[in-house]
């Protein structure tokens, strides 16, 4: 029994943390041959959790991915103290990759520009260059209202975060609202930007059941914010110098906007007075993104568990809540904009009018970007054909991911934030995993460039639009 201690695996004191820095449990003297499987058992039991709950941990942003010792051998880490173990819980279900087109639904007699789930990823909607907005139902795989208002090309459209209504927006600086249920408009035309809407953005469910206001932008250089039940404007927000390129209503009460002036301006939303300019970029600011967007868009509903037959209205909106409150809970609300300078910039636009970091390494403009649904990683997609990956929290540069031959238009994540599919101009979709960082499906179909792509919120399908007309829906 003597040389017993010779052989004992070496011990690290650690301690679990979460994302937030909320200490979980005691200390403890762990070998360092403690695999994945054994830290998620300890987890679970620490933390009480009835069933598994799959995690992911880290040591020093490290992820461990088979043993504490192998983690810690990249890391120069002074063992003697106590190593602190974050965890992050990973979604319970698991979204399988899309691997081919199970439907082509012609309809449209122009470019599709955009597609969009609704919020429980039941219905599908589009927009086109044929003044026409779409319904389209998922499980038939075909058109079920075909809604003519516009006179004009449908730019953007938005779906309300409780799945009621549909707002769309055209090139005469138009906006309407569609019920999905009939197809027709509800309400009158709003009318009131000078020239064409680039964006919309509706108030979050958590500050607002009723789901009555909706925020524009517009290349008339004005925000608007209108109310959708009586049809008006109520608000105009004005202060940039040239066309508004996007506007976000984030959680916590203030609108965001970016325009070709190169700034990107944070708005109280309750009066649009100027809480703050964000500036840094030297070409036109093209696109945002917030860690938030996901758990905004679906509002009160839970695709996976179905939680949404719940009748009692009180229930949703505090689900709603606290689901914004555990994105928010590590960093807060952050912001990201991406721009005709090749670059993106990291804010954290509530407190701080200087960049947390600015992203650079793409060579051509940067056209979309996007956070995953956990708001853990960060996409964007440039004209140079290429897709990179950053660490959401940092802007830590993780990798490129290359694999289209032209243009990258538009990414979209699945809901289990794992996978993530792009659409370019090569006319192609790819299907990229966020484990390997490798290409997991390459699909070809359509006939021309791909605008507009979404995953459904269920994970069960991805819908793709572009300049040949044609919606395609893509599963498993």
């Amino acid at each position: 029994m003597e040389d017993v201690n010779e052989n004992e695996p070496k011990r690290l004191l650690c301690r679990f943390k979460s994302e937030s820095g909320e200490v979980a449990g005691d200390m403890m003297d762990l070998p360092l041959d403690c695999n994945l499987h054994q830290l998620t058992l300890i987890c679970n039991a620490i933390l009480q959790q009835k069933d598994q709950i799959p995690y992911l941990f880290y040591v020093n942003d490290t992820e461990i991915t088979h043993t504490l010792e192998k983690a810690l051998k990249t890391l120069t880490l002074n063992t003697e103290n106590v190593v602190d173990i974050i965890y992050q819980q990973q979604a319970v279900f698991r979204v399988r990759p899309v691997t081919r087109c199970t439907s082509s639904m012609p309809g449209h007699a122009e470019a599709v520009i955009s597609v969009s789930f609704s919020p429980d990823g039941k219905h599908l909607a589009s927009g086109s260059g044929d003044t026409t907005v779409r319904f389209w139902d998922v499980d038939t795989q075909t058109p079920y209202h075909t809604c003519k208002g516009h006179k004009n090309w449908v730019l953007c459209i938005s779906w309300s975060p409780d799945n009621q209504k549909l707002a769309s927006a055209c090139k005469d600086g138009r906006v309407m609202i569609w019920d999905p249920e009939s197809g027709k408009q509800r309400g009158k035309t709003m009318v009131g930007h000078k020239q064409w809407i680039t964006s919309l953005s509706w108030e979050p469910y958590h500050q607002n059941t009723e789901c009555r206001l909706l925020a524009s932008s517009s290349k008339d250089g004005d925000v608007r914010i209108w109310d959708t039940v009586v049809c008006n404007c109520i608000l105009t927000i004005s202060g940039h110098l040239k066309s508004v390129t996007v506007v976000k209503w984030g959680g916590s009460g203030l609108i965001y906007s970016a325009s070709q002036d190169r700034t990107v301006k944070v708005w109280r939303a309750k009066d649009g007075v100027l809480c703050r300019t964000l500036e840094g970029h030297a070409h036109w600011v093209n696109t945002l993104a917030l860690n938030t967007d996901y758990v905004l868009k679906i509002g009160a509903f839970d695709p996976v568990a179905d939680s949404n037959t719940s009748t009692d209205k009180k229930k949703p909106q505090d689900f709603a809540l606290k689901r914004y409150r555990d994105v928010i809970a590590a960093t807060g609300e952050r912001l990201v904009s991406g721009s005709d300078d090749f670059t993106l910039y990291l804010w954290d636009p509530e407190k701080d009018k200087k960049p947390i970091t600015r992203l650079t390494g793409h060579q051509q403009l940067v056209n979309d970007v996007k956070f995953s649904p956990d708001g853990r990683i960060l996409a964007s997609a440039s004209f140079d054909k290429s897709v990179k990956l950053w660490e959401a929290k940092s802007g830590k540069f993780i990798c490129t991911l290359r694999g289209h031959v032209q243009a990258v238009y538009m990414v979209a994540f699945s809901a289990d934030s794992r996978l993530m599919v792009s659409g370019s101009a090569d006319s192609t979709l790819k299907v990229w995993n966020l484990k390997t960082k490798k290409l997991e499906f390459d699909l070809p179909g359509h006939g021309d460039e791909v605008y507009a792509v979404d995953w459904s919120t269920d994970g069960l399908r991805v819908a793709s639009g572009g300049k040949d007309k044609v919606l395609k829906l893509w599963q498993n």
